[in-house]
């Protein structure tokens, strides 16, 4: 941990410059593993491309209703945070699409947004399942 005083985002926005990189939203189906060894490589691909992820897209389903279901989902959604921290992605987009019991999905969703938070990437919740 730093114990300089940080200039917060001004301070980090003063030196900016354009990059020739394009932005890039990336469908988490069209990943092969969230696994550390594919994720460098496909970060590497991207970069040699010119391309930067700044979107994880990825669809949820809490259609079960039942603690076990939501709890796998959940786990799946946290293996996404991580992947999309690795590729330097800054959002993971989250499409609810089918959500049985919000009362049951929504304490699961808002701890995957709190590890979104911890891993620098901002959860962003769309789609009819539940109001974000």
């Amino acid at each position: 941990m730093s114990t300089t005083q940080s200039g917060g985002i001004e301070a980090a926005l003063r030196g900016c410059r354009p990059a020739e990189i394009d932005p890039i939203v990336i469908d988490a189906d069209d990943i092969d593993s969230t696994a550390p060894a594919h994720l460098r490589d496909l970060k590497a691909e991207l970069s040699a491309r010119g391309y930067q992820p700044a979107t994880l897209s990825v669809a949820a389903r809490f259609d079960a209703g039942d603690t076990l279901a939501t709890q796998r989902e959940a786990d799946r959604l946290r293996e996404f945070v991580r992947a999309a921290a690795f590729l330097g992605a800054g959002r993971v987009e989250v499409r609810l699409d089918e959500v049985a019991d919000p009362d049951v999905a929504e304490p699961a969703l808002s701890a995957v947004a709190e590890r979104a938070r911890r891993e620098g990437v901002e959860l962003v919740r769309t789609g009819d399942g539940i109001d974000a």
